[in-house]
């Protein structure tokens, strides 16, 4: 199976603190990589996983608070300096073009590679980036700004080929292609044995959803139904539920009560808020409504599956 992984690069909220920094993840999937967000601090981070600048293709961006894009144009900067050639694409926010467009002018003026921005409509539920091999959708969130978050979904694959069948019945590997395609084979007695018995199930597509910064969305689940994977905001525990409402933020229990009602695989939380050296309340509140759940830290690495 290809690989499907979550890289947490940033995992705190508005203030930067020693332990965390801001939001900011890279998403591996099928040899290519997508960057979600791009706090302060993006660069480093990104070393210390050793991920390669150049292999990121693109950079979502949830919304235009700092703590979600102060990094990118220190990081676009860099892309130059490093000599890159690949054109960058950069989806978010139709807010975010025009102070893009000024901050390259002033500090990027000569760069080797092309940026191209993709508008966002932060508030429709539609596909934003397609491949041969995946989906990125957009999920409409609740701020204070206009946000929204990112669905990533595999499409399905072929079959895989029994090697066992096709070796006894002496299938040439040339029409193994065809076999996963769905055509039997015929045998020299003519005899049809079904591509069924000369094949194994494919693999089950695998989903990922990161939620950025939202109040909680009662209805939210409906667009995340069967996930494998949900990164949800959880800046703030229960006993801080009025400053979650005040902020359009959400505590632990609440982003539990969303993988919960979405039969989510597992949940991860994340943006913490810097008032919390210890982020253990916001856990053991989420545990008791939803059990596969794992607080983010800077340097994990998760497999999605």
């Amino acid at each position: 199976m290809e690989p499907f992984k979550v890289y947490i690069l940033g995992c705190g909220s508005a203030l930067p603190t020693q332990k965390h920094v801001p939001t900011c993840q890279v998403v591996e999937i099928r040899g290519k990589m997508f960057m979600l967000d791009c706090g302060e601090g993006v660069q480093m981070s990104l070393r210390r996983a050793h991920i390669h600048f150049n292999r990121i293709s693109c950079v979502f961006i949830s919304h235009l608070h700092g703590d979600h894009c102060f990094g990118l144009i220190g990081m676009l900067s860099t892309f130059g300096l490093l000599g890159r050639t690949a054109s960058l694409h950069i989806y978010a926010p139709g807010e975010l073009e025009p102070i893009l467009n000024a901050q390259l002018a002033l500090f990027c003026e000569d760069l080797s590679y092309k940026v191209y921005f993709h508008e966002v409509l932060t508030n429709k539920h539609q596909v934003i980036y397609e491949d041969r091999s995946l989906t990125v959708e957009s999920i409409p969130l609740e701020h204070r700004v206009k946000c929204c978050g990112f669905l990533f979904r595999e499409k399905p694959t072929l079959p895989h080929i029994n090697r066992e069948m096709v070796d006894f019945y002496r299938i040439p590997q040339s029409q193994f292609a065809n076999i996963k395609l769905g055509m039997d084979w015929t045998t020299p007695d003519g005899d049809v044995v079904p591509y069924t018995r000369l094949t194994t199930p494919a693999d089950k597509p695998r989903s990922y959803a990161f939620c950025s910064d939202t109040r909680y969305v009662p209805r939210l689940h409906r667009l995340l139904e069967g996930v494998n994977l949900i990164y949800h905001e959880s800046t703030y525990d229960k006993t801080n539920e009025d400053r979650a409402r005040k902020y359009y933020h959400c505590t632990g229990e609440q982003a539990a009560m969303v993988a919960r009602d979405s039969h989510a695989g597992h949940l991860l939380l994340g943006h913490f808020s810097a008032r919390y050296n210890d982020e253990s309340s916001i856990l053991e509140e989420a545990l008791k409504i939803f059990p596969n759940t794992t607080l983010s830290n800077e340097g994990m690495c998760f497999d999605v599956k």
